[in-house]
């Protein structure tokens, strides 16, 4: 998804602010915000995929201006609605009409247990991976409409696989609630100046993480 999320080697967004003894939360309302979509995370309806690709719908003025917990509940409501955890007018009005139709009720008690147990994007599916360690390959030049943990400046350039990481679940379609395609996750290395232009330091390289289906045989 080419959007204004993928933000990679843009300029212009103005210098990265480092605030010194940073709180966890600067508000209440982010606290709040966060212990809600953690709490709605443990009725299964979606995944960290899913949630990203959420994120990513954001009008682009909104998500520009917006901090980190106002994208976090702009996707928290807009999934709440499209899995059927609740309605719009009861997201609009702050209120439920009735009780919601979901199983179990998370407690105290079962936050150590959910966070121990979430479900895991590694598996242990036996997948023939397509590359090993030293081989030469290329970032495909995609511009998926949905969501893709390509970032839109690798793609096209060449790099060398680091390591076989191993079996997981392909986000690209997993974001969508369709099938998770487990297949191998590599890093890969590319050199700076094949990202950035000659005037990179040739010393400098960017370790990336991508699956089978981001990669070409260079």
């Amino acid at each position: 998804m080419n959007g204004v999320h993928d933000m990679g080697g843009m300029h212009g967004m103005g210098p990265v602010a480092i605030e010194q003894n940073e709180p966890v939360f600067h508000a209440e309302w982010e606290r709040r915000v966060f212990a809600l979509r953690l709490a709605s995370v443990f009725h299964g309806k979606w995944n960290g995929n899913m949630n990203r690709y959420a994120v990513e719908q954001m009008p682009p003025a909104e998500y520009l201006a917006a901090t980190y917990y106002e994208r976090v509940l702009f996707a928290l409501q807009k999934l709440l609605v499209e899995q059927g955890l609740l309605s719009a007018k009861e997201l609009e009005a702050g209120s439920a009409e009735a009780k919601a139709n979901v199983a179990g009720v998370l407690t105290v008690d079962g936050i150590e247990t959910l966070l121990r147990n979430r479900i895991r994007a590694r598996r242990d599916e036996n997948v023939q991976p397509k590359f090993k360690a030293g081989d030469r390959v290329m970032a495909r030049n995609i511009h998926p409409a949905g969501h893709t943990r390509l970032p839109r400046y690798a793609r096209g350039r060449r790099g060398v696989i680091d390591r076989d990481c191993g079996v997981y679940v392909f986000p690209d379609t997993s974001a969508m609630a369709r099938d998770p395609k487990p297949q191998h996750l590599y890093s890969v290395r590319f050199a700076a100046r094949e990202l950035w232009g000659p005037d990179a330091s040739a010393r400098d390289s960017v370790y990336m993480s991508l699956w089978d289906d981001h990669l070409d045989p260079a």
